[in-house]
C-alpha cells in the first residue's frame, strides 16, 4: 500500500472556556480552559479535531511523494487514513483519494481554498441569529459592539486641502442616486418577460466573442472580468415572470436563453428563504440570481495564484452593480447579498462545492408601493 499526505491542510489551535466547580471551590475564578487542534482540509466535508501526535504525524508525509509501506500502519496513521488526512491507493480509501485528487486538479491557492470552503453556510438563519443577539438594529449593535469606526478618516495633512469642482448632474448621476437596495417587492405584480430578458441581456449576455484557436474562447460582456475569463455563471430562481414557469434555470450567455433545471425538493419560496438565510424580504423578488464562479476556468490561467479568488469576488461585484443599474434604469428594484446558505444552493443546482460555488445572490423586480421593511435611502431618491 502507498500513502501520502492530502494536498492541502492547515492546523488551527483553539481555546474554549467552561465553568469548573473545583476551580471555584479551591479559590479560583471557576473557569477552566481547554486547548485543542483542528485540521482544515478543503477536500473534506468539514473540520476535524486532531491530537498533537496526529498533527505531527501528518507532517511526516509528503503531499506529492508516495511512501510504500512494508508493514502495518500504526494506530495514529491508520486513524488519519480513515478521516482523509492521509491518502492511500488502497481501494477502501478511494472516496478520500478521489476528493483530494479532484481538489488538486482545480489548482486552488491553499489559503483561498480553506477560506472558501470553511465560510460556506449550511442551514443558517442569519435573521433569527441577529434577532436573538439583538444586532438587527443600530441600538443593539451599539450595545453589543460599541461605536463603529468613523464613516470617514482624517489623515495628517502636508498642506491645505484642495477643493474639487462640483459638476452639473447628468442622466447617469440621476440613475446612480436611485440605486437603492430594494427590500420591498410587489408580490402581486409579475415581471414582464421583455423586461426580464432585457436585464439578463444587459448584465450576463455575451456581446461578442473571440476564438483564439482550439477551445480558447473569450467572451465580451458589459462588466469587466479578471483575465477576461468571465467565469461567473448566472443561475436563476424564477418565481413571477410572465410566460416562464416558476423554477430553477441556468442562463446561457451566448444563446441568451434559459435551460430548465430540476426543481428543488421543497416549495420554491421556501427554498428561496433557505437559500437567503432567512432574509424573507429578498425571497419575495420575482427573480433571484445566484452568482456562481466556475473555479476551473479562472484557475486555468491563475493556477495556485494568491489573487485569483480576489479577482472572482471582484467579478461578482462588477456584475451585481451592472444588475443594480440596469434594473434601476428600467424602473425596477434590485438587491445583492452574500448572506446565503451555499450548501443548500450547491445541492439544489448540482454545483460541486470547490469547482463551482455560489458567492452571492441578487434579484430584481417591481418595487412595492409601500415600505414595510426599512430601506436605506437618505437622499429620498426612491421613497
Amino acid at each position: 500500500m502507498k500513502v501520502r499526505r492530502c494536498t492541502s491542510v492547515f492546523f488551527e489551535p483553539r481555546e474554549s472556556t467552561h465553568f469548573d466547580l473545583s476551580s471555584l471551590l479551591s479559590g479560583g475564578n471557576g473557569l477552566a480552559h481547554t486547548r485543542c487542534w483542528f485540521a482544515l482540509a478543503p477536500h473534506l466535508a468539514g473540520e476535524l479535531r486532531v491530537s498533537e501526535e496526529e498533527m505531527v504525524c501528518v507532517g511526516r508525509y509528503s503531499p506529492d511523494e508516495w511512501v510504500t509501506l512494508v508493514q502495518d500502519l500504526d494506530p495514529i496513521s491508520r486513524r488519519l487514513l480513515e478521516v482523509g488526512l492521509l491518502i492511500s491507493d488502497a481501494p477502501a480509501c478511494q472516496t478520500h483519494r478521489d476528493a483530494d485528487e479532484g481538489y488538486r486538479a482545480l489548482h486552488w491557492w491553499p489559503l483561498a481554498a480553506v477560506t472558501h470552503h470553511a465560510a460556506r453556510w449550511d442551514a443558517v438563519n442569519s435573521v433569527e441569529s441577529m434577532q436573538r443577539l439583538g444586532t438587527d438594529n443600530v441600538a443593539g449593535l451599539l450595545r453589543s459592539c460599541g461605536a463603529p469606526p468613523p464613516a470617514t478618516i482624517e489623515r495628517e495633512a502636508r498642506g491645505p486641502d484642495l477643493p474639487l469642482q462640483r459638476h452639473v448632474p447628468q442622466s447617469l448621476d440621476s440613475l446612480l442616486s436611485q440605486r437603492v437596495t430594494c427590500r420591498n417587492f410587489d408580490q402581486g405584480r409579475p415581471l414582464g418577460q421583455a423586461l426580464f430578458s432585457q436585464v439578463l441581456e444587459r448584465v450576463f449576455a455575451a456581446q461578442g466573442s473571440v476564438n483564439q484557436g482550439g477551445d480558447v474562447q473569450f467572451l465580451k460582456k458589459h462588466s469587466p472580468s479578471g483575465g477576461s475569463l468571465h467565469a461567473t455563471e448566472a443561475y436563476l430562481l424564477i418565481q413571477h415572470v410572465e410566460g416562464i414557469s416558476p423554477g430553477l434555470y441556468h442562463y446561457r450567455p451566448v444563446d441568451h436563453s434559459l435551460r430548465p433545471l430540476p426543481s428543488p425538493a421543497m416549495p420554491l419560496y421556501e427554498f428561496a428563504c433557505n437559500a437567503l438565510a432567512g432574509q424573507h424580504w429578498f425571497a419575495q423578488a420575482p427573480v433571484l440570481v445566484i452568482y456562481a464562479p466556475r473555479i476551473a476556468r479562472s484557475h486555468w490561467k491563475y493556477r495556485n495564484h494568491p489573487k485569483a479568488y480576489r479577482a472572482l469576488m471582484l467579478d461578482v461585484g462588477h456584475l451585481s452593480q451592472t444588475l443594480y443599474l440596469s434594473a434601476t434604469d428600467l424602473g425596477l428594484g434590485a438587491f445583492v447579498t452574500a448572506a446565503i446558505n451555499e450548501v443548500q444552493i450547491e445541492q439544489a443546482f448540482g454545483l460541486p462545492a470547490l469547482a463551482e460555488g455560489p458567492f452571492a445572490i441578487g434579484g430584481f423586480g417591481w418595487r412595492a408601493s409601500t415600505q414595510e421593511i426599512a430601506e436605506f435611502d437618505p437622499t429620498g431618491s426612491v421613497w
